[in-house]
């Protein structure tokens, strides 16, 4: 088992999700910008992987702008050497790596334009993880998106465009994630069925909203999905209901007896869990530790 954190480490005094305004956009601008966040992500990786945390979810925010018409430079042949040398980190130390594109990716909207902008930000997004020489075990994660009145029809809606309008690029690292009001675990197992993505599992989207599954049985599900050889283990996003909030939203640190439990309920599955929990590394650096314990690392 692998345990990180999304995007954002908030011990070291950088960053790697540097942006700027659409309105200020220069090539020079996006050239320094970059640099600065790729070196600042290098920083990020060592940081983890001295502190045993193994996977790790880049931001999207890596090249600002990347699917944006405006941007034509071709950064990708500008920074090849960098995204290789980040690579090349990633795989000597045996990092597991996602990417997690922004809600407005929605691959069964109804509206053209929506869909077109989606895809380009897939492409732009597996391109950093083909960049970086990284096999089909590194995901890009996305959710179902709408249901428009009809979940069925929305459904065959995202089969249509995974199948007639997805690059092979995309497919290859495409996952569907269980989501906290609209597509449970049972509407990406129809996904799954029509595509073959596999499913991210997310615990606390599960707690939200299911079909009765008992939550050992429902990462079975998700597991099952996942092809070892093409896919890897079972990438699962954990989190806890945040006290007094809204249903789904995310605890600001981790609960280890919480966490302790959900091992012990899911114990012999093999998994990658991403911790979505405010506090990033800090709740990471306790669930290791749990983890450990348990003698699940």
């Amino acid at each position: 088992m692998k345990i990180g954190y999304p995007c954002i480490n908030q011990t070291l005094d950088c960053t790697s999700s540097r942006t700027f305004r659409l309105a200020s956009y220069s090539e020079e601008r996006l050239i320094e910008t970059v640099s600065l966040n790729l070196t600042c992500l290098q920083r990020i990786l060592e940081y983890n992987v001295q502190n045993g945390l193994y996977f790790f979810r880049l931001t999207s925010d890596l090249v600002p702008f990347a699917s944006h018409a405006i941007n034509t430079y071709n950064w990708q042949e500008h920074f090849k050497t960098e995204f290789q040398q980040l690579g090349n980190y990633i795989k000597q130390h045996n990092l597991r790596i996602s990417m997690h594109p922004d809600q407005f990716v929605v691959l069964n909207s109804p509206n053209p334009t929506t869909v077109q902008n989606s895809i380009a930000e897939l492409v732009y997004q597996g391109s950093v993880l083909d960049l970086m020489g990284l096999d089909t075990t590194a995901k890009l994660q996305i959710h179902g998106g709408g249901a428009y009145g009809d979940k069925g029809s929305a459904i065959d809606r995202f089969a249509d465009v995974y199948h007639n309008q997805l690059p092979d690029a995309v497919k290859a690292r495409l996952c569907v994630e269980n989501d906290d009001r609209t597509y449970s675990l049972l509407d990406c197992l129809r996904l799954h069925e029509f595509t073959g993505m596999p499913i991210i599992f997310d615990n606390l989207h599960h707690e939200c909203v299911n079909n009765g599954e008992p939550m050992r049985e429902a990462v079975e599900i998700a597991a099952a999905t996942w092809q070892p050889d093409r896919d890897g283990i079972l990438m699962m996003d954990y989190s806890a209901q945040a006290p007094a909030e809204r249903k789904g939203k995310h605890v600001q640190s981790i609960s280890e007896q919480l966490f302790h439990d959900f091992l012990a309920e899911t114990e012999g599955l093999d998994m990658d869990i991403m911790l979505e929990i405010k506090d990033k590394e800090t709740s990471a650096l306790k669930a290791v530790e749990v983890a450990r314990a348990l003698g699940r690392l």
